[in-house]
């Protein structure tokens, strides 16, 4: 089979939980670290899908490698290629498809809940899953669902937390958290957690229960990751 490619932006926001279910399922994978100077394949052949991780950065800023990114996701597109987002991944799928990238109008950070979309595609995503359950966020800024493309996830605060496009599933959440990430976050993320807001957990909070917090997101993970592999398996025969 052919591997994923996975890009990292920040080196702390790596695919985390993914690597061990990839791993599981004998996918192979190669990563990408543009926070290292990677350069970006503009190459699919070689390839079975693509994988964008979370960053600080916002995908409307003016930096070469987002443009690069934006331009592989939508030739993958034209190619009916499998690409999955977390946060910073899933707003660069919608700008690539045509949406928008503006700010939240509530800063998400901590575990917040999230419900299923009351749509047949959600249960094909979905089915198994409560009809809420809690993510990991890390975002102040939201995308918009691209013409073409359904919602599977929503929120309270933030509408848009999760869709599908054809072979794409874009998250707006961090399902691929791990415990060591979550506290590496909170330690390196002191100045976002120290200005009051409505939607931003103090690291007590985020770090209560975590082990059982954690466990319960990997059987999220499991579900979302698995469904989306099918397209990954099935693209390539």
């Amino acid at each position: 089979m052919k591997p994923l490619r996975m890009f990292r932006h920040i080196s702390n926001e790596g695919p985390g939980y993914l690597t061990d279910f990839l791993d599981r399922h004998h996918v192979p994978y190669q990563l990408v670290c543009i926070d290292q100077g990677d350069c970006v394949p503009d190459g699919l052949e070689d390839i079975a899908g693509l994988v964008f991780m979370g960053g600080s950065m916002s995908v409307n800023d003016d930096l070469p490698w987002i443009a690069q990114e934006l331009s592989l996701i939508r030739r993958a597109a034209a190619a009916q290629m499998p690409v999955l987002g977390h946060c910073l991944g899933g707003q660069l799928i919608s700008k690539a498809l045509g949406g928008e990238v503006t700010a939240s109008p509530i800063k998400e950070i901590g575990w917040h809940p999230v419900q299923r979309s009351e749509t047949p595609l959600a249960e094909a995503w979905l089915g198994g899953l409560p009809n809420e359950f809690e993510v990991f966020h890390w975002h102040g800024e939201t995308f918009s669902i691209p013409a073409g493309a359904m919602p599977i996830l929503t929120g309270l605060a933030c509408a848009n937390q999760g869709f599908v496009a054809g072979n794409m599933l874009a998250l707006q959440g961090h399902i691929e958290m791990t415990a060591a990430m979550v506290q590496d976050w909170i330690a390196h993320g002191q100045d976002e957690l120290c200005q009051a807001a409505p939607g931003v957990q103090n690291p007590t909070l985020m770090m209560q229960d975590l082990q059982q917090r954690v466990t319960r997101l990997h059987g999220v993970a499991d579900v979302l990751y698995s469904r989306w592999l099918q397209a990954v398996l099935a693209a390539n025969g």
